[in-house]
């Protein structure tokens, strides 16, 4: 192992996956988390190996760096404030571009495989929409289904995964994971520090942070999106970005063009920095 990489930890992070621990791990959870309401979903506790989440949360970007991507500081009536995310992996801490790399890999599909029940995940290299998130005092995203479709990959959203890297998160700072059915809150989950939550996303997995936060620690999480190139008829629709309108239906006929990355500014626009070195 390169020196270099010794004394920034990434020898312990290369690999972590490979324990049998998350093969047993999502052997023992796979019928619970398939069963659970209203979504198949679950939450883990102490997912990491400790040090390698110590050594995230506290490499964790400033909420001042400029690398940050600025979400819009929308009104009260409106959908989320006060988030920032970093989805270039160019501008991530070289730990979190090791970690994230791991967390494409073959050993970590399969364990959410194995969990899920879903076969031939493939992960985002572009990290559209993922990547590293903060958020801070009065931060919230209201309930919302997320984007279905992945216009670069050409791929539908099957599974979220989201790992947390806040220490001492206390219940009255608030900041909860909500999930609801419609109208109505199903379940309420604490970022708790080095806890994930996994979950499917179809156009019905209704969820968000509706409670602005209320403290001033700044709340931290991974967010990671898998994809197919295939999932049942009955979750099939046609493509849309985030939903906040909970009563919306979608159409179960795909207009021709609709899948174009043309459609999605963002994808195309991938390519197009690329190549002026942006």
């Amino acid at each position: 192992m390169n020196s270099s990489k010794k004394k920034i930890g990434l020898s312990n992070i290369v690999g972590i996956f490979d324990s049998t621990y998350y093969n047993k791990l999502s052997i023992k959870y796979s019928k619970k988390y398939q069963k659970k309401k209203p979504f198949p979903h679950i939450k883990l506790n102490n997912f990491l190996p400790v040090n390698i989440a110590n050594q995230l949360s506290n490499s964790f970007p400033k909420f001042e760096s400029s690398n940050w991507i600025k979400f819009k500081k929308y009104g009260k009536n409106n959908n989320t404030f006060n988030r920032k995310s970093v989805q270039d992996e160019r501008k991530f801490p070289l730990k979190f571009r090791s970690f994230f790399r791991e967390v494409n890999s073959r050993q970590f599909i399969l364990f959410l495989e194995s969990l899920t029940g879903i076969d031939n995940l493939i992960p985002d290299p572009y990290f559209m929409g993922g990547g590293i998130h903060s958020a801070k005092k009065g931060g919230y995203i209201n309930i919302h289904s997320d984007f279905n479709w992945h216009h670069k990959l050409q791929l539908h959203r099957r599974v979220n995964v989201l790992i947390y890297l806040t220490k001492n998160w206390k219940k009255n700072y608030k900041g909860s994971l909500e999930f609801w059915s419609k109208d109505k809150k199903i379940a309420s989950y604490l970022p708790d520090f080095n806890s994930t939550i996994i979950f499917n996303t179809t156009n019905k997995s209704f969820h968000g942070v509706p409670e602005p936060i209320n403290t001033d620690k700044f709340r931290r999480v991974l967010n990671l999106y898998y994809y197919s190139s295939n999932r049942p008829k009955n979750e099939i629709s046609e493509p849309h970005f985030t939903n906040y309108k909970l009563d919306k239906k979608f159409s179960k006929k795909i207009k021709e063009g609709i899948l174009s990355v043309k459609k999605a500014p963002w994808s195309a626009q991938l390519i197009k920095d690329y190549k002026q070195n942006k």
